[in-house]
């Protein structure tokens, strides 16, 4: 070191700034990660508080959102990015450095933000949050990788397709090999859909409203903001990008409400089943958190029927009871073990069991649950499902309809399971539910039907509808 060196005075030390979308995403990024939350549940509050406290205004709050589930839909991938520019393994790098290190990644690959800011704002979080050491780490890392775009980073870390396949798209569309097999099998095969399913699932879904017949119609929530009409249910409205549907008056006061179209779909299609006979009593036996018993509940009044609501989880059946408040039909909301229920075999006329499941055809709303899900969970879920199911086809009256549904595509879950409940109990048929979704396409050979985000802009729901026989 020379002597003119030497004498020069140290840099002062200065303090980092705090950035206060990058904390925000920051800390919704935590939350997920150390609480298994999931971001649409912790977002909005974060979001909430700071526009209180006047740091955030319009385009701050879409930045955040954007960066919390871009860095959650796209992990898979900036992982594999990230361990190629470590001297480390993944694992002994400390969670909140790969959180810093995504966000850095996302910005870097997956947004317009310039290269120098997004490693100089992503350093500055890193120094606020993680100290300067660690710092210089961050800072390190993210400018190998502003060194390629994505395109040629992915042709870097990716294994050839032919190779492969199934590890070649884990990668690239940031998805758990397990589940690009699972979801590939469902398909029935062929490269185009499986990728085209799987980038569906990486794209922000759109807000669809329903307008809950004889309380609300979608004529009022077209005039209250801006929207297009739904696609397939004629009850639904998809709300322009950046619109509060919480600010619609007709969804404050629960005559509306946020409803996935596919979801729609399943309860209208077990409400317009052919039925010979009755059509007085309904049973929702899975009802929470709410939404397809308040579409429910609001057809069955038109027709003079009654609805019950049945949910096991005492707090969910709140939710339910707070989705239905208002109704003007007969209703009646309980806590109830649907596998140990309440009411006598052969009660209803209609029933309706949407089973917990993975929900694998929800990555576009949670795409922080393709991570935590893993394949030996189904064999969780399987008896409840199977146990659900094989209640509601006691619960229902000869010749009355049960609508099995999950939101999972995972043949696990749906065929198979309807497939073995029919085996193991007689007395009951299929029916052809594809007649029942009127101008939807590409619904399958039927009789069941499997909705998918990259053909139909829904969640992958799964529908069968059964009659009970003897």
């Amino acid at each position: 070191m020379s002597e003119q060196a030497r004498r020069r005075p140290p840099k002062p030390y200065r303090k980092p700034k705090k950035d206060p979308v990058r904390m925000l995403a920051f800390e919704a990024l935590r939350a997920v990660d150390e609480r298994d939350a999931y971001a649409n549940l912790v977002l909005p509050p974060l979001l909430r508080k700071a526009r209180e406290a006047g740091d955030f205004d319009g385009r701050d709050a879409a930045l955040a959102t954007e960066l919390v589930y871009g860095t959650l839909r796209h992990q898979g991938t900036y992982d594999a990015i990230v361990a190629a520019c470590v001297d480390r393994p993944l694992r002994e790098v400390d969670p909140p450095v790969l959180d810093v290190l995504a966000l850095g990644a996302h910005q870097l690959l997956g947004t317009r933000i310039p290269t120098h800011a997004a490693v100089s704002a992503s350093v500055e979080l890193a120094r606020v949050v993680l100290g300067d050491g660690r710092a210089k780490f961050v800072n390190a890392v993210l400018r190998k990788i502003s060194q390629h775009d994505l395109e040629a980073w992915v042709e870097r870390v990716a294994p050839p397709y032919d190779e492969d396949p199934e590890d070649h798209l884990a990668v690239v569309h940031s998805h758990p090999r397990w589940v690009v097999s699972a979801l590939w099998d469902s398909l029935g095969g062929g490269r185009a859909g499986i990728e085209d399913l799987l980038e569906a699932d990486n794209e922000r879904p759109e807000v669809t409203l329903v307008a809950r017949p004889g309380r609300s119609t979608t004529e009022e929530l077209a005039a209250a903001t801006e929207t297009l009409p739904g696609r397939w249910s004629p009850y639904a409205l998809r709300m322009a990008e950046g619109g509060e549907p919480g600010a619609i008056e007709a969804v404050k006061e629960g005559r509306a409400g946020v409803q996935d179209e596919g979801s729609q779909l399943v309860a209208l299609a077990l409400a317009n089943a052919p039925l010979e006979g009755p059509d007085a009593r309904w049973l929702d036996g899975c009802a929470g958190p709410g939404g397809k018993a308040a579409l429910l509940a609001a057809l069955a009044a038109e027709r003079g029927a009654a609805l019950l609501a049945s949910e096991k989880q005492p707090h969910r059946a709140r939710l339910v009871e707070r989705a239905l408040a208002g109704n003007p039909g007969p209703y009646q909301v309980i806590a109830a073990d649907g596998t140990r229920p309440p009411w006598r075999p052969g009660s209803f006329d209609r029933v309706l069991v949407d089973v917990p499941c993975s929900g694998l055809g929800a990555l576009r709303r949670r795409p922080e649950a393709r991570w935590r899900r893993r394949p030996e969970d189904l064999d969780g879920f399987a008896p409840l499902q199977r146990g659900l199911l094989t209640e509601a086809l006691r619960a229902v009256r000869v010749g009355g309809v049960v609508g099995y549904a999950t939101c999972s595509p995972h043949l696990a879950e749906t065929r198979i399971v309807v497939d073995d409940v029919l085996k193991r109990t007689g007395g009951a048929e299929l029916v052809d539910a594809r007649p029942l979704l009127p101008g939807v396409p590409a619904l399958g050979e039927g009789p069941d039907v499997q909705l998918w985000p990259h053909l139909h802009g829904t969640d992958a729901m799964y529908l069968a509808l059964l009659r009970r026989t003897a």
